[in-house]
């Protein structure tokens, strides 16, 4: 064995270079998975239905644009639709295609009416990514109740209601589906950024709530996977929107920080492992980031 991995780690890498095919082969004999294995499972979704939370900007918008490029039907759904349609005629020449929705995630009805259109028009809904979600800075000890209740209504419901949605549609159409969460570190340890309080509260939420999910799903064998992706500090509009101050700010900036499409690829990985793996969580940090 130690030896087939020598062969493997030494002499494929050049084989692939010169001899694709003679690579090929001898993965085969050696049972050993070929690097491109992923991108292959991910033709399992070409032409299937993906709904994503959050799609006009940041870590949505990322999502969005690959999994288009990929060959899959999108719905997005947003406040701003507007942005979403405006990335759709962007991705006029893709493989798959977009559709934008104007869909607020607070408003339970909303998001209903959305999946019921998905129902009528696109078609049963093969994956969810739940990336929707807010963040606003204040103190446990003098914040604004009305902001704690936005965080979560956002957060935390507005992801149990579209889950709810996704799983009914995938279940009445015995489809073998995907759900991803788009966490945080935060959900999983004190990162003592200041006034994150709720904002970890309701990532801790969504890791408990994942676990559940998974759990529901086993006992009622339903074929659908969870996974938690859980980026560090990516930069995105969510900074600025917290309500943080110039220099809270600035110090984030400062910070060794992921881009979007890092967590969109991270979202590409998980979607193109083979049917029997589900990965359960997935962290993905900068290197040296100090949170």
């Amino acid at each position: 064995m130690i030896n087939i991995i020598c062969f493997q780690i030494y002499y494929f890498n050049v084989l692939k270079l010169h001899n694709f095919h003679l690579y090929k082969c001898l993965c085969l004999l050696l049972q050993i998975s070929l690097p491109y294995k992923l991108v292959v499972a991910m033709d399992r979704w070409v032409g299937k239905v993906a709904v994503v939370t959050g799609a006009s900007a940041g870590i949505g918008a990322s999502i969005v644009e690959k999994l288009v490029q990929k060959g899959i039907i999108v719905a997005g759904f947003a406040r701003r639709v507007e942005r979403v349609e405006n990335l759709a005629k962007k991705l006029e020449d893709a493989k798959g295609k977009l559709y934008g929705l104007k869909v607020d995630i607070t408003v339970e009805d909303d998001i209903i009416k959305a999946f019921d259109w998905i129902k009528d028009n696109l078609g049963p809904v093969h994956i969810l990514i739940n990336n929707a979600g807010i963040s606003r800075s204040g103190s446990l000890i003098s914040g604004n109740a009305q902001t704690w209740k936005e965080i979560l209504e956002t957060n935390v419901l507005g992801l149990c209601v579209a889950t709810r949605e996704a799983v009914k549609n995938m279940k009445s159409n015995n489809v073998e589906g995907h759900i991803v969460h788009i966490n945080s570190v935060a959900g999983h340890k004190h990162v003592g950024l200041p006034h994150m309080n709720v904002y970890s509260a309701s990532k801790y939420a969504v890791t408990a709530l994942g676990d559940n999910l998974r759990d529901e799903l086993r006992k009622n064998r339903l074929k659908i996977k969870v996974s938690s992706i859980s980026p560090g500090l990516v930069i995105t509009e969510i900074h600025e929107k917290a309500q943080l101050t110039g220099k809270e700010i600035q110090w984030i900036r400062n910070e060794p920080i992921l881009n979007a499409d890092d967590v969109a690829d991270a979202v590409s990985y998980v979607l193109g492992t083979p049917p029997h793996v589900q990965i359960q969580e997935l962290t993905i940090t900068p290197i040296g980031e100090r949170i």
